[in-house]
Parts: structure tokens; C-alpha cells; sequence
């Protein structure tokens, strides 16, 4: 296990977060968001991979490394990063990695060269329809410091943030309708719990297309009829009360990214559960969510922040911007996204109904 490198210098990081790199601010927590790469932010990136293996070592699984980097985030084409920057603080707060399914090349076997390809097969139909419009999301992390309800509203709200910027980079990309990730669950984590919340992931999420699966898929171990007694609703939002019932008898409770993700869509795919053996043995669970089918609540609290960011950039530029013109933006997105769903839908054979809405 190597020594975790010092922390990076913040005037070195303030330096490579200027202006064109930031997304904007957060809908809660008065942060902001960035987005870097290694080639226009080395500081900011050494900080990150610092905070990742600091965070992974925490939770009982890391690449052991001084610092949490591999080839995708050096690559040349690379990842990109997105970031939380607590401005008060001045400290990086979390985090994600990301690149779009447009951006992808295919290595000799076919397969897409992306990080979920280590752990899962992809079949034709996923890389031919659906991989251009994919953002593949991986590696997330909340700093320490801020995994602790005592930071205050900034570790309360540092997953909210994300998702702040993940709806921001869809949004400027439209046609990017899904997002593609792994639930990570550690090896510290209650083996039964963990087997339940899988169970619950089959049962009410379950890829039936054979779009994606697991190269070497781990099987639940506990008696799934017995899990069936214990989740027995059929509405997924009955049977998750009786999940997390279940798991806090356990001693323990689910961990705040799955539970993000269970609560973002009832239309998620779920690809099976994987050991990955280059982050200390945790299950990963790949999933994939249609932006559009966000549950409206949340969806429209991040693509609100991303249009009064909008808003306000172009309030910067032209001062007498007039008042109707964030009506005009929402409707502008709308007809963008609208426009890429029929397109994608015609491709599946799919028909997009004329009423869908997208606020």
C-alpha cells in the first residue's frame, strides 16, 4: 500500500478553476461546479485522485496507489472530471469522472473503450444504439470531511451537487439521453444487506433486453425465497420501505449512492453485480437511467439550476436580456431534447408520443 500523497497546493488549483471551465453553482450548499482534465488541470486532477484513494482507503477499498489515477483519467482522449468546489472552504468536496458515449472509441475486440468494459460484455444492439447517446459516469466520491452531517448544508447537499452537474453536462449535450454507472458497494459492508439490496435490484430493475452483462456475475448467496418474504410488494416504492426496513435491522443502512440511484427512475436498468478486483474487491452494480425518465421532482429541481445558470451567464453578457427569455431557453431545451428522443426512438423502432414533457 503506497503513502497517500500531500495535499495539493489550493493557489494551484484556484489557478486551473477559472472562468470557462466552471458549469456554475449549485442548486443548494452555495457551491460551484467545474469541469477539468488532466491536460488543462494536472494539480487539480493530483487533488482529485488524492481525495479518491483517501476516500476508497476509508471505506475499505482502494487501488492502494498514492493516488487514485488511471489510464482513463491520462488517456488522450480522457475522462473528463467533474467536480464540487466549496468556495468558502476552498476545497474540492466531490466528485465524478465522465465521458460521452459520442466520444468512445472501440478497442480491437469490439467492445467499447470504457471503464464498465473491464467488468461487463456489451452486446452489439447496446454499442450500435445506444452507446451514442450514453454518458458513462464512474469513480464518484465525497470527501471525507464531508461525509459527516456535522460539515452542515455542504456535506448534506454534495450528491445534490452532482447531480446538479450531471444534469448540466446532459443538458448541453442533447443528444446524451442516458446516463450509464456502477452502484459501489464495499467489502466492509453487511454481506446479507448487500445481498437484499441485489435481490431488490433484480426483482424491480432487471436488463430483460440483454443489452449488458456481467463478465463474471457474483450470485446472491441467502435464500432468495426467503428474500421474497421479506420484499414482498410488487410496487417498487412499497417494496424499497421494506428494503431499508431491512437493512436498519441489519445494523446498518443503505449507502447513500445506491440510494440515490434506486430513488432517480423507475425505468433503470439494472446489468447484474460485479467483485472489481482494481478497486480492494467492491461489488459493483451496473446500472443505466434515461435522463427524460427521472422522476419529475428531481429532474426539474437540476434542470432548474442548470437554466438559471444559463440564465445568468448570459444576463453577464447582455444586461437588458428581457424577462421572458428563460421561458424561451426552457422551451428551447425542450424541442432539443424532443427532437433527439423521436430521433433515438425511431432508431429502436420505438414511437415517441407527441405529448411527452420534459419540465
Amino acid at each position: 500500500m503506497e503513502q497517500i500523497i500531500a495535499p495539493v497546493d489550493v493557489s494551484l488549483i484556484k489557478a486551473e478553476l477559472i472562468p470557462e471551465r466552471k458549469l456554475g453553482d449549485t442548486n443548494k450548499g452555495g457551491n460551484e461546479l467545474y469541469t477539468v482534465t488532466w491536460k488543462d488541470s494536472p494539480n487539480t486532477l493530483r487533488e482529485i485522485g488524492r481525495l479518491r484513494e483517501v476516500s476508497y482507503r476509508e471505506a475499505g477499498a482502494s487501488s492502494g496507489k498514492s493516488m487514485d489515477l488511471d489510464e482513463y483519467d491520462m488517456m488522450e482522449k480522457p475522462y473528463t472530471q467533474l467536480i464540487v468546489w466549496d468556495p468558502e472552504a476552498e476545497a474540492i468536496i466531490g466528485g465524478y469522472r465522465y465521458i460521452l458515449g459520442k466520444d468512445v472509441s472501440l478497442k480491437e475486440d469490439g467492445q467499447p473503450n470504457i471503464t464498465s468494459s473491464h467488468l461487463y460484455q456489451f452486446s452489439d444492439n447496446f454499442i450500435q444504439k445506444y452507446l451514442p447517446h450514453v454518458m458513462e459516469l464512474g469513480r464518484s466520491f465525497v470527501a471525507p470531511d464531508y461525509q459527516s452531517s456535522k460539515a452542515g448544508a455542504k456535506s448534506l447537499f454534495t450528491m445534490d451537487n452532482l447531480w446538479d452537474g450531471i444534469a448540466s453536462v446532459i443538458l448541453n449535450h442533447p443528444g446524451t439521453l442516458y446516463f450509464l454507472g456502477k452502484m459501489t458497494i464495499y467489502p466492509s459492508y453487511d454481506e446479507t444487506a448487500r445481498n437484499l439490496i441485489i435481490h431488490f435490484l433484480k426483482k424491480h430493475f432487471n436488463d430483460n433486453e440483454g443489452l449488458v452483462r456481467p463478465k463474471e456475475e457474483i450470485m446472491v448467496t441467502d435464500n432468495s425465497r426467503l428474500m421474497d418474504l421479506i420484499l414482498e410488494e410488487a410496487d417498487v416504492k412499497k417494496d424499497y420501505r421494506l428494503l431499508k426496513d431491512a437493512v436498519r435491522r441489519l445494523g446498518t443502512n443503505i449507502p447513500p449512492l445506491v440510494n440515490s440511484y434506486i430513488n432517480t427512475s423507475a425505468s433503470m436498468k439494472m446489468f447484474g453485480s460485479c467483485v472489481n478486483d482494481e478497486l480492494g474487491d467492491a461489488i459493483e452494480t451496473g446500472i443505466m437511467v434515461g435522463f427524460d425518465d427521472i422522476y419529475a421532482d428531481k429532474k426539474e429541481r437540476h434542470m432548474n439550476a442548470f437554466v438559471i445558470n444559463q440564465i445568468n451567464k448570459l444576463r453577464k453578457r447582455f444586461p437588458n436580456l428581457s424577462q421572458s427569455a428563460e421561458a424561451k431557453f426552457r422551451d428551447h431545451i425542450e424541442k432539443s431534447r424532443r427532437k433527439s428522443l423521436q430521433v433515438f426512438h425511431k432508431k429502436l423502432g420505438k414511437k415517441t408520443s407527441p405529448d411527452v414533457e420534459f419540465l
